[in-house]
C-alpha cells in the first residue's frame, strides 16, 4: 500500500481521501473534455475552410 494512503488511513482521514479522488478525476475528465472540444473544432475550422475553398475553385470557373 502507498505509504500517503496508509498515513491517511491511520489518521482517520478517509473522507479527505476520498474527496482528493473525486476531484482528480473530476478535474482530469474537464482537461480531457477540453482537449476533445478543442480538436473538434479545429476539425471543423478546417472543414469550413475547404467548403470556402471549393466555392473559391467554383467562382473561378465562371
Amino acid at each position: 500500500m502507498d505509504e500517503l494512503t496508509k498515513t491517511v488511513i491511520e489518521r482517520g482521514d478517509l473522507a479527505h481521501l476520498a474527496l482528493f479522488l473525486w476531484a482528480s478525476g473530476a478535474s482530469g475528465l474537464l482537461v480531457w473534455s477540453l482537449r476533445e472540444l478543442a480538436m473538434a473544432n479545429q476539425r471543423f475550422n478546417d472543414f469550413v475552410h475547404e467548403i470556402a475553398a471549393l466555392n473559391n475553385l467554383f467562382k473561378k470557373g465562371d
